[in-house]
């Protein structure tokens, strides 16, 4: 008998490949468990399912680096209870912190179906009752338009997001006037996608080729350092209320001026924040004579 649950949780992965360097994954995951049935003619509660498989991968991979320490260029160093990762192809980068914000796989890359396959197997070793395999799916968000895949760390939260380099795949919805533009969405998302979005409160050291950022939070010391040219500056926190507020006032101005302008920004899968803004510029044209 097989028992099957459908986006029973999501996982929010930063991840190292040797083509794009340091970029962002979101990941709904599927389940099917096989075994036998119980006199109550279940296999296993419904109920139960969810947190089960959810504790095991959110105490795990999400909301962590994942590091293919096989993939050319990748060195790994433990000092005490923290982790350095060095690498050199396709660009070199260098981050510390505490060992439960990476995810180290023996592997020459990272891919969806490889991950599935590592933690279902794991979740299979040691499974409830009745239950004698578990089968996982990781698939990515199908999305008809705009996408990237972006990381970033976030000092002030409380939880897995302090990590300085996790990350998500992302949709992007822009409007300028109540319409909506496909190729401005296009446009900043391949400009966003594979970037580190810094809040520059956290740059602590840079050259005209590399900044260094870093932070204490309260699971530990984080320390990242990327070329310049692989980072995007914000003068906020990276929270997605403070992307979309920044998306809008950058779109406003580099792009529709004149516009009344929204953003709708995702964190992931099915969740974000909306920002809009209407620049006065246009109220003052429409009542300066020789503009109407």
């Amino acid at each position: 008998m097989t028992l099957f649950v459908n986006d029973i949780s999501q996982l929010d992965v930063a991840f190292w490949c040797p083509q794009k360097g340091l970029s962002g994954a979101s990941w709904a995951v599927d389940v099917e468990l096989d075994g036998h049935l119980g006199e109550d003619g279940m296999l296993f509660d419904f109920g139960e399912v969810k947190p089960w498989i959810k504790k095991s991968l959110d105490s795990g991979p999400d909301h962590t680096l994942l590091v293919p320490t096989q993939a050319p260029g990748v060195s790994i160093t433990t000092r005490g209870e923290d982790c350095i990762i060095r690498t050199t192809q396709p660009y070199a980068m260098e981050v510390r912190g505490p060992r439960r914000a990476f995810t180290l796989l023996p592997w020459p890359a990272i891919n969806a179906e490889r991950m599935a396959v590592h933690y279902g197997e794991q979740l299979s070793r040691r499974p409830p009752q009745r239950i004698e395999s578990v089968r996982l799916q990781f698939r990515e968000e199908a999305i008809e338009g705009a996408a990237y895949g972006y990381s970033h760390g976030l000092k002030r939260h409380a939880g897995n997001c302090q990590r300085i380099a996790h990350g998500h795949r992302s949709r992007l919805l822009i409007w300028c006037d109540g319409r909506r533009q496909p190729s401005l969405e296009q446009r900043w998302a391949e400009r966003l996608d594979a970037r580190y979005l810094v809040d520059v409160e956290d740059i602590i050291d840079q050259t005209s080729a590399s900044l260094t950022l870093g932070y204490r939070a309260s699971q530990g010391e984080f320390r990242l350092t990327l070329p310049r040219e692989r980072c995007e500056l914000l003068p906020t926190a990276t929270t997605v209320e403070q992307i979309a507020t920044w998306l809008v006032a950058q779109v406003s101005h580099q792009d529709a001026p004149l516009s009344h302008v929204r953003v709708q920004a995702f964190e992931g899968i099915g969740k974000g924040a909306r920002a809009e803004a209407i620049l006065e510029m246009r109220a003052w044209q429409k009542a300066t004579p020789g503009n109407q």
